[in-house]
């Protein structure tokens, strides 16, 4: 089914794995909106690779797309560019959870504050976060911590929000969906 058949929801989830096709599949989510497309990335370039890895991203969105930076205050930058004739992509919520934890931030008050948030917004979001908690139980317990933290993140987003896609392999399957219910 093709992302403009059906209604676009004020607030959709997009989980997968590495490599799953998830952020493409939000990008066409986001596109077949009007007007621009904001594409608000939590990922900083802290190595070559990375770095690598979010000019592909940059380059395969058209001329469309506004790019804005926030690795931290994503429920502030989500109010500032939230608009009705335009969508907003946010890549990745797994990101932003890492930013946070390595800032000393608390993930569940920034995570609800980033739910609040979403309610009130002017249009529509796309959110796109990782599946990480379908592997072993990781080694130690940072890793532990950090796993917990994004499913219960990914828990509590997918409640808000009105439709839920995972991806696997570059196909959605569509988990939850309000806006045609």
């Amino acid at each position: 089914m093709a992302a403009s058949a059906v209604p676009f929801p004020r607030l959709t989830l997009v989980l997968g794995g590495a490599r799953s096709g998830k952020s493409a599949y939000a990008e066409r989510l986001a596109e077949s909106q009007p007007g621009t497309c904001v594409y608000l990335a939590t990922a900083e370039a802290g190595d070559e690779e990375m770095a690598a890895r979010i000019a592909r991203h940059r380059a395969r969105r058209g001329p469309r797309w506004r790019t804005v930076e926030e690795p931290l205050a994503l429920a502030e930058a989500l109010h500032e560019h939230a608009r009705a004739d335009g969508a907003v992509l946010v890549d990745c919520l797994t990101l932003w959870l890492a930013n946070l934890m390595t800032a000393g931030l608390d993930p569940e008050i920034e995570g609800e504050g980033l739910v609040e948030a979403c309610a009130g917004l002017a249009g529509p979001v796309v959110l796109v976060a990782n599946e990480v908690g379908l592997g072993i139980v990781p080694d130690n317990e940072l890793a532990r911590e950090f796993r917990d933290a994004a499913g219960r993140l990914n828990q509590r987003v997918a409640a808000a929000a009105a439709r839920v896609a995972l991806l696997a392999a570059g196909l959605p399957l569509i988990l939850k969906d309000e806006a045609t219910a």
